[in-house]
This record gives structure tokens, C-alpha cells and sequence, in this order.
């Protein structure tokens, strides 16, 4: 049994202790430490990286919302709250789950049974990511997390990657998934026929690159969907290979 580690985040220190009183029937649920406030809260999950955050929406300092907006590290996230106004905006934010204040033991075993799910399926996608691959043998599709399921992605869809942080944002036409993995990574599993590293932060595919423009010193890119990506000086060579 895989382990989750979790930072429980509340301003009050009942409800803090209730949620430890509930993971004790959970063994596979390691919990890292505490915090009772936002600006606490963003320290603490950058620091520690947890897998799991059960995090309130009313605290000092920052609030949840705030706190989400603040952190590097993106783990999965239960909302824990008095108030139902805040939901939508939460799973907009794509929490995993939504506990509204008073909730009984079976509501919270529900949220944690879908956090297992959650961590099954990114040990698919994990092991899926890791085997290894022959010289010039590059996945045809990939699987990318959603809330509750991996979706099959087409690897010709995709438009271009863009980093963030320690993950990487996977682009195709009119919509964006979250990868689990750096950029660097996701460039070794790529087909370099077909995506161009044209800067620290952008991959492209190149087939849904739809011109190139030089504005005064700088080059760039315009993507079928209308993005422009500015190419960085030090991968410049990279494109003109591709110039005839």
C-alpha cells in the first residue's frame, strides 16, 4: 500500500484534531504537520510538498483560495469549511473534495477513498511514464490526470508544453491538462521530429506551428490556436535547421 502524506491546515485546533482522530483509521495516510493560518499554509506545502492538503477556507493571514494561488507545489486538495458558498469556486480549482462543516466519519472516509483512487491511477500514469523506451520508439498517445480518471491524449493533438513550476502544461486546442512531470522529462519521451525545445520554459509541435515573425531582436512563434511563443537566443539554431 502506497503512502500519502498530508498537511492538515485549520485555524481552529478542533477541527485539526478531528481530522488526525480520522486518518488514524487510515494507515496509509502520513501526516507531515499542521498550520493554522494561510501564510503558514503556503511555507509549509512549498517546503514539505505534501501529496495531500485537507485545507479550510476561512483563516488569517490568506485564505484558502489565496493559499492556492501562492503555492509552488500543487498537491491534491480537500476543502474543509463551514461555509457552501465557497464550492464551485473550489472545484473550479480542482479539488478533490468539498467537506462541509459538520461532517460525520463516513463523509470524510468517502473523500479519502477518492483520494486512493486518485493515487492509483497516478501510479499508472507513473509507471506508464517510466518505461523505458527504445532509441527512436516515442509513445503515440499519453496519459494526462483529470479529476477522478487519466485521459488519453493523441501526442499529434498536442499544440506545445509549457513549464510550470515542477510540472508541465500540456496544450491542445481549446483546452490545457496539468502533467505530473518537469518539462525536461517530458521532453526526453518526446519525438524530436516532431516538438522543438524553443525555450527553457516552451516545447512546440512543430506541425501546428502556423508562421514565424521577428519583432525588432526577438523571434516568434504563432500556433494554430493563435498563441505566440517567444523562441529564446539560445535555441534559435534549433529553428533555422528547420529554415530552407
Amino acid at each position: 500500500m502506497s503512502v500519502t502524506t498530508v498537511l492538515i491546515i485549520d485555524d481552529e485546533e478542533a477541527s485539526r484534531s478531528l481530522i488526525r482522530q480520522y486518518l488514524q483509521a487510515h494507515p496509509e495516510m502520513d501526516v507531515l504537520g499542521e498550520c493554522e493560518n494561510g501564510i503558514e499554509a503556503v511555507k509549509a506545502i512549498n517546503e514539505m510538498k505534501p501529496d495531500l492538503v485537507f485545507l479550510d477556507v476561512q483563516m488569517p493571514g490568506l485564505n484558502g483560495l489565496e493559499v492556492l494561488q501562492e503555492i509552488a507545489h500543487i498537491p491534491m486538495i480537500i476543502f474543509t469549511t463551514a461555509f457552501d458558498r465557497f464550492a464551485i469556486k473550489a472545484f473550479e480549482m480542482n479539488a478533490v473534495d468539498y467537506l462541509l462543516k459538520p461532517y460525520t466519519r463516513q463523509r470524510f472516509d468517502l473523500s479519502v477513498s477518492r483520494i486512493r483512487q486518485r493515487t492509483d491511477q497516478h501510479a499508472l500514469y507513473t509507471l506508464a511514464a517510466n518505461i523505458p523506451l527504445q532509441q527512436g520508439n516515442y509513445p503515440p498517445r499519453i496519459f494526462v490526470e483529470t479529476p477522478g480518471r487519466l485521459k488519453s491524449l493523441d501526442v499529434q493533438d498536442i499544440l506545445y508544453l509549457k513549464a510550470e513550476k515542477d510540472y508541465t502544461r500540456i496544450h491542445v486546442a481549446g483546452q490545457s491538462y496539468l502533467g505530473s512531470q518537469g518539462i525536461s522529462i517530458l521532453e526526453k519521451r518526446l519525438d524530436p521530429q516532431r516538438f522543438l525545445r524553443v525555450h527553457r520554459s516552451f516545447i512546440v509541435n512543430i506541425y501546428h506551428v502556423k508562421e514565424v515573425y521577428r519583432d525588432i531582436s526577438k523571434t516568434f512563434l504563432v500556433m494554430n490556436d493563435g498563441t505566440e511563443i517567444v523562441v529564446a537566443r539560445s535555441y534559435l539554431e534549433s529553428l533555422k535547421k528547420l529554415i530552407y
